[in-house]
């Protein structure tokens, strides 16, 4: 993701300073497009009026805002943070008061649209902290996303993520559960597919997943692995609010049933190859 979000900005004429855990990415970043490479977070900071980070999950979030050589340590007074991973609220309310103390405005603003809109900048952000941060900020968002909604003070552009990937997720189990009943009871998932589109069940993931499934493509958008991550923050989240959440707590279980199984690293629809092994069928196009 953050690759091509850097790119953009880029490509957008912005100068850009640029680190990666892997620097080999920051490297060629720089000799594809320009930007200065930095060998640490503080070093990006010290070049930047605003920072963009975009990480896996919220330990890495810490370490690169408040670890050795973090972005605290290089970001002069005044310094926007933009931390575009989804990570815990509470840990980001945390790191935004961290921040706060030495004079650095920060705000959650995790993101979807997947590898495609990263790549398209169609980005769809969600901002929690200060409002008029968040415009001050709103140009350097501009060439990396097409939407954009204020979701209200600190942490709560993470809670609309956590939501909206607890529902996408939610979505995706219902998905691979009805198309293998409908396979496995002899309908042509193809004119399944139509059904599904042209009736309530219609969703916009679906009918963007479903491709994929049929051509038995499973080639990562958005990994199994990192949807797990995002599902149990959600119910991390309920829970610090005494709130159950059953249904999601059983497509936690089912998306670490296919990390048990071997396919961590491949898309979230990979996952529909649990219930077809206990069908024995496979949902798949002509």
């Amino acid at each position: 993701m953050g690759y091509p979000m850097a790119r953009n900005l880029l490509r957008a004429g912005h100068e850009v300073a640029l680190w990666s855990h892997t620097a080999s990415k920051a490297k060629q970043l720089a000799a594809e497009e320009g930007g200065f490479v930095c060998e640490t977070p503080a070093q990006v900071a010290e070049r930047s009026e605003c920072v963009f980070l975009c990480v896996g999950n919220t330990t890495m979030s810490e370490k690169v805002l408040l670890g050795e050589q973090g972005v605290a340590d290089g970001a002069k007074q005044g310094t926007i943070v933009a931390d575009a991973s989804t990570i815990s609220p509470m840990a980001s309310r945390e790191t935004g008061k961290r921040l706060a103390g030495k004079g650095i405005h920060f705000l959650d603003a995790p993101c979807t649209g997947s590898k495609p809109g990263a790549e398209n900048g169609t980005l769809t952000f969600m901002v929690g902290g200060e409002q008029a941060v968040f415009e001050r900020a709103k140009p350097w968002f501009e060439p990396m996303g097409k939407q954009f909604y204020y979701c209200g003070g600190p942490g709560m552009g993470l809670q609309a993520k956590l939501t909206q990937n607890l529902i996408l997720a939610n979505i995706m189990q219902a998905f691979n559960e009805g198309m293998v009943l409908a396979t496995k009871g002899g309908i042509d998932p193809e004119l399944m597919l139509k059904v599904l589109d042209n009736s309530a069940a219609k969703s916009g993931l679906i009918s963007f997943k479903a491709p994929y499934v049929l051509k038995r493509d499973f080639t990562t958008n958005f990994s199994t692995k990192w949807m797990l991550k995002d599902i149990s923050l959600a119910l991390e989240s309920a829970a610090e609010m005494s709130l159950p959440l059953p249904l999601t707590g059983l497509t936690q279980q089912m998306f670490q049933t296919a990390i048990a199984m071997g396919y961590g690293e491949s898309d979230i629809c990979t996952t529909i190859r649990v219930v077809e092994s206990w069908a024995g069928v496979e949902v798949k196009g002509h």
